[in-house]
């Protein structure tokens, strides 16, 4: 026994080393707030207007994915609406241009876990639950870690399954 003492220490100071990278990896992404295209206001267009989630972010009820809106549906408004403004400049030289606006992910999870916006949606769960007060935010965040833990304890809390196949495929 006294022979393997030193490959069991050295075994289990690189696990913790791994799983320290690990979490320090997932903290790391928690508060990110990538440079968009375009600095689309939520506290103007969710704050001072009061638009809903769902109107721009269509598919949220009905798919997986919240997805973000096409141009056309910001060019409804913004055809005459802001149209001094830089930001609204430039998307209109998107719609000019017949070209999509190519949004920088704030949200990522990790390649084995699946999140249906759906299912949480028709459950009841607040997008500011997750997403944090977005009328607040200048600039999107990521303002919860999306951490296995942290995705378990709401979902023991609201009586939601937590069996693994529930977020994992």
């Amino acid at each position: 026994m006294k022979r393997y003492l030193p490959l069991i220490l050295v075994a289990y100071f690189i696990g913790c080393l791994l799983l320290i990278l690990v979490l320090a990896r997932q903290w790391q992404d928690t508060g990110q707030a990538p440079e968009q295209p375009i600095a689309f206001s939520h506290p103007i267009h969710a704050g001072n207007l009061g638009l809903e989630c769902t109107y721009c972010h269509q598919t949220v009820a009905r798919s997986p994915q919240a997805t973000v809106p096409p141009v056309s549906l910001c060019m409804e408004c913004h055809k005459n609406a802001a149209i001094d403004r830089p930001e609204v400049q430039k998307l209109r030289g998107f719609w000019e241009r017949q070209e999509p606006i190519h949004w920088q992910r704030v949200y990522q999870l990790p390649w084995h876990a699946v999140f249906n916006h759906k299912r949480h949606i028709k459950a009841g769960v607040d997008c500011s639950f997750c997403h944090g007060e977005l009328k607040a935010q200048a600039r999107v965040r990521q303002v919860r870690s999306l951490m296995m833990g942290w995705c378990v304890s709401c979902h023991r809390s609201r009586n939601a399954p937590t069996d693994c196949w529930t977020c994992h495929k």
